[in-house]
């Protein structure tokens, strides 16, 4: 009712597309890992920057609801939440964002915004952002016939999808992964972007970047910058891959890789300096049009493990690149074409932020219950409110008999 209520008191600001949760939730796909750019700045609201534009989507049960800012005038938004949302967008002059020694960017001069109306444009991108022309109900349905786990796990986490991300924005947001989580690469991309970024906009006290150029990271220096904002040896891997992107590729040479097979994009992806055959799957996968690529870390690999009983003699402790590729065609052979979206299911419900989803009490979800390596069986775990209410009905029943025995010992 809120999320209704919201919708209509900013009601011309507001676009939407027909589109069902079944097909995209945005809590799930958004918050799961695949990109480090979406906060979720109101109940159900995700702010982010896609395409160089600044955006807010929610969602009901049948419709995604989107605003997009965008250079031009406007005041104070009428009530939304009883919040007011003043925009202000930055200049965006190339020259202003030009770095000088350790990349100190000039003060901007703000300038007001309003929300975009020419929505045919905004529409294709949300389309090509979230591949709706894939129809994940059926891709679901597909999975489930083949794989009795991956069904159960399904009907729970619905509409989770692959992103179709910018190619510099995913392989250089990646580079940040290694041995690292998800909260924390946010804040790397974020100091990335604004160190290096043309700014957006600031909407509600927070500023927005766009994610930086090629030319940008490859500048030298970068890594020195990068360095004292925390990056550590990812620092030198951002600009050195810049560096030879443009050196030996061009500009062109990334999004070219969507047009080659995925095991020679694969390839060409892991010359490049901090980029293994992991960081390779996940770009090939969430932005190269790779469905197939099945990215193996050790969070996948006990996946595979302890739900599929992989390989369930073997001691390795490291992921070579045979074990990548044998795991990967594994799944290649059991989920088919889309492996790679099949897995990000698995990975997304196995999140520890997640969790709480899987003991909805209206839902009446099992869950699972391991009984060792690769052996699971289906129970219902009780939830906190039905534990309290059996200890206060234990409590009613035992202390009124301890109370009379002390009386009548008395």
């Amino acid at each position: 009712m809120a999320k209704h209520a919201v919708l209509l008191s900013g009601a011309k600001m507001w676009r939407s597309m027909a589109c069902a949760k079944s097909e995209l939730r945005l809590d799930l796909t958004l918050a799961c890992g695949q990109s480090f750019r979406w906060r979720e700045t109101a109940d159900g609201h995700w702010t982010g920057v896609m395409g160089g534009r600044v955006w807010t989507l929610t969602q009901t049960d049948d419709t995604l609801w989107y605003r997009v800012y965008k250079k031009q005038d406007i005041g104070v938004e009428g009530s939304d939440r009883k919040r007011k949302a003043y925009v202000s967008l930055q200049t965006e002059n190339e020259s202003e964002k030009r770095f000088q020694g350790a990349l100190k960017k000039e003060e901007e001069e703000p300038v007001a915004v309003t929300l975009v109306q020419d929505t045919h444009e905004e529409e294709e991108m949300l389309r090509d952002y979230f591949q709706l022309n894939v129809k994940l109900g059926d891709l679901y349905k597909e999975w489930g016939a083949a794989d009795p786990h991956f069904k159960h796990i399904a009907d729970i986490f619905t509409g989770v999808r692959m992103l179709r991300q910018d190619p510099t924005e995913c392989l250089f947001s990646f580079i940040c992964t290694s041995n690292n989580h998800i909260s924390r690469i946010q804040g790397m991309v974020e100091r990335l972007c604004q160190a290096l970024g043309a700014p957006l906009c600031q909407l509600d006290q927070t500023s927005y970047y766009n994610f930086p150029s090629l030319s940008a990271l490859a500048d030298s220096s970068v890594e020195a910058c990068l360095r004292d904002l925390g990056f550590g040896y990812r620092a030198r891997f951002l600009q050195q891959s810049a560096k030879q992107i443009l050196d030996t590729h061009g500009l062109e040479w990334l999004e070219g890789l969507r047009r080659v097979p995925y095991l020679q994009a694969c390839d060409a992806l892991r010359t490049l300096p901090g980029v293994g055959t992991k960081v390779a799957d996940c770009v090939c996968l969430m932005s190269l049009d790779k469905a197939e690529a099945v990215p193996i870390d050790t969070h996948v690999w006990q996946i595979a493990k302890r739900d599929y009983n992989y390989a369930s003699g073997n001691r390795q402790k490291s992921i070579t690149d045979k074990l990548h590729r044998d795991i990967g065609d594994f799944f290649r052979k059991l989920w088919g074409p889309y492996a790679g979206w099949a897995q990000s299911v698995l990975f997304c419900a196995d999140l520890k932020k997640f969790q709480k989803l899987k003991e909805v009490p209206h839902l009446k979800q099992p869950q699972e219950e391991e009984h060792g390596e690769g052996e699971t069986s289906v129970v219902c775990k009780k939830t906190k409110m039905q534990r309290e209410k059996d200890a206060t009905v234990k409590n009613m029943k035992t202390k009124p008999a301890s109370h009379k025995k002390a009386k009548l010992s008395a």
